[in-house]
């Protein structure tokens, strides 16, 4: 029993540690966000360069919906199955 009770005492302090080091983490990384957006908002450009970010996004969403969204056929390439269809329809009558 007391082996077990070891384990459960180990493993609930490597979880209180590792939760620790978490927390320190997410500390650190708040610290530097809020570190940034201080320096961010002393700029002289801020409206500039929210402009060129709204842009860049635009782009960005663009070339993501580009790249997963169903693109329709080329117009040509349409005309010429349609064409196909037809002199096939013709030739089997």
């Amino acid at each position: 029993m007391t082996h077990h009770g070891d384990r459960q005492a180990n493993l609930a302090e490597e979880v209180v540690t590792l939760l620790a080091g978490l927390a320190d983490l997410a500390l650190s990384g708040l610290s530097s966000a809020v570190g940034s957006a201080n320096n961010l908002l002393r700029r002289a450009d801020l409206g500039e360069l929210l402009a060129d970010g709204q842009d860049e996004a635009k782009a960005r969403g663009r070339l993501f919906l580009d790249r997963h969204a169903g693109a329709t056929p080329a117009h040509l390439e349409v005309l010429a199955r349609t064409v196909g269809t037809h002199s096939r329809e013709t030739t089997a009558s």
